[in-house]
């Protein structure tokens, strides 16, 4: 049970949403931007706070800082459940503190109608913390809802290039994954027996009385296809680039870095453990469909000039290497595609809040109309050098360490020259990574750039930028320096539900 006269779960979730609320009942600015700062800072600290705690949190049923509170609805086995096991707890953190660099960066954008664009933020960061914060997989669906519902709006209001056809194809990609995804949990609790939305009240149940196969196989399709399309699974993947080059900022970090793994995080908690059975036979399907993230979207990534897009697409091609973790079901691989997550939500929030950066100093996002701004900008440069390298996995970031797992996992459940097909997606990374570094700083300025340029000399980064992105880095050196941090709880959670299944070899499905 939670130590503290407070429950943190429960402040993390309330604050935000009721300094929207504060907002929306018309403060003036500067009481609403301090509740903003209120709203964005609680959620952080508390998420940091259950990080350095959980490892001597007393646990029960696997989950530490547990609550529940009565919404009327026990009648049908929903109540509002909180907790924390070894696979949310790091994710809560990244929400949290992704979550406060997007809230921070926000505060100081000047952005037209700030207050409704600050309300719309936190209260998606309300939802995004209430994600992972569930044991109730009603609530889980319902928070990602919340903070869905949001993210429409910005991108229709303050998105960039093409934002109204962005938000309309997001928003019937997106419902279309949510409503799959809602279908597949609705068919669970039918099946399980255990008359509850509960997580642990569903495992123990299907412990008791595993479902049937032709029942585990239908599930699981129906929550592998609707996660996927919230995570851009090929080809239903087209919504994210689109969507991402058009969001603002704040609202691109936060979906990128972290609502995204909203359908990841379903897989991983609920899918694998509860359905074996079906979980091996989609196998196949999800490991070829993964592999043409890494290489189809990999290639389409390198095409890219305009930067933003770029970024989009290298999101949805690292989506590729946690799909492919998934497919194989085992503990490694499981753990690895978490540790995926938390690494490429800091490294994408940066590369998304260094993007808007760079943008503001040279007036466009195409890379061909850039070159020489590490000059004026050396700090920037740094940033971004350091945000690439970690993206593309590199040793002393937290993506290396998902990377290498996935790796490893792969190995002992497909032939090597598959495993050797998905590694050629670490060539593409560093290749259109390192080349818009080159772009974007270094080489002669284009002319384009240097009438810019003349006119008002960019300025490097100033502390409203700053400050969430060291925020961000030092998270993603902090995780890849010391992964024990998060990887402990992971493999302890992992470990104790045993989602480790019988994986048949690539060759051999694809035979079948």
């Amino acid at each position: 049970m939670n130590p503290l006269p407070v429950d943190l779960l429960l402040l993390s979730i309330a604050t935000p949403l009721a300094a929207a609320l504060v907002i929306a009942l018309g403060l003036p600015r500067k009481p609403a931007l301090f509740a903003a700062y209120i709203g964005f800072a609680v959620p952080a600290l508390a998420s940091v706070w259950c990080w350095l705690e959980f490892s001597g949190a007393s646990l029960s049923d696997g989950y530490a800082f547990r609550s529940a509170y009565d919404v009327g609805l026990g009648y049908i086995g929903i109540r509002l459940a909180l907790g924390l096991n070894g696979v949310a707890m790091p994710l809560f953190a990244l929400a949290g503190i992704v979550g406060f660099a997007a809230g921070f960066y926000a505060l100081q954008s000047g952005a037209e109608r700030l207050r409704l664009y600050l309300l719309l933020l936190l209260v998606m960061q309300g939802g995004l913390m209430g994600v992972f914060a569930s044991v109730d997989i009603f609530f889980f669906y319902f928070f990602h809802e919340l903070a869905l519902i949001p993210t429409f709006i910005m991108v229709g209001v303050w998105g960039g290039r093409d934002r109204n056809y962005a938000a309309m194809k997001m928003t019937i990609y997106l419902t279309l994954g949510a409503m799959l995804s809602l279908a597949g949990i609705i068919a669970l609790y039918q099946n399980s027996g255990a008359q509850s939305f509960d997580l642990v009240s569903l495992r123990a149940a299907i412990a008791a009385q595993p479902l049937t196969e032709l029942a585990q196989k239908n599930i699981f399709a129906l929550l592998m296809f609707g996660f996927g399309v919230l995570v851009s699974l090929w080809p239903l993947h087209t919504w994210a680039p689109l969507g991402y080059a058009a969001a603002p900022t704040s609202a691109a970090m936060l979906h990128a870095g972290v609502l995204k793994k909203f359908g990841l995080y379903g897989l991983v908690q609920i899918a694998l453990p509860l359905l074996p059975a079906g979980a091996e036979n989609w196998t196949c399907v999800l490991a070829w469909l993964a592999l043409a993230n890494v290489l189809v979207i990999g290639l389409v990534t390198v095409a890219q000039s305009d930067l933003k897009q770029m970024i989009g697409y290298s999101s949805v091609m690292h989506m590729g290497y946690a799909f492919l973790g998934l497919a194989s079901l085992g503990t490694l691989g499981a753990g690895a595609v978490v540790m995926l997550m938390v690494g490429h939500g800091f490294s994408v929030a940066l590369l998304f809040l260094l993007a808007s950066c760079i943008q503001k100093r040279t007036r466009t996002l195409d890379m061909a109309g850039m070159g020489g701004l590490v000059k004026d900008a050396p700090v920037l440069a740094a940033f971004f050098v350091a945000a690439t390298l970690a993206s593309a996995g590199l040793p002393g970031f937290a993506n290396f360490w998902g990377e290498l797992g996935i790796f490893v996992a792969m190995w002992g459940a497909f032939e090597p020259w598959f495993v050797a097909l998905a590694v050629l997606g670490i060539i593409i990374s560093a290749i259109y990574g390192l080349r818009s570094a080159a772009r974007i700083f270094f080489g002669p300025r284009t002319a384009a750039f240097e009438k810019i340029a003349g006119g008002q000399p960019p300025s490097d980064l100033h502390w409203g930028e700053k400050v969430p992105a060291v925020v961000l880095l030092v998270a993603l050196l902090l995780i890849g320096f010391w992964p024990k941090s998060i990887s402990t709880a992971i493999d302890a959670e992992l470990t104790s539900i045993n989602i480790t299944v019988t994986v048949a070899r690539a060759d051999t499905a694809a035979a079948k």
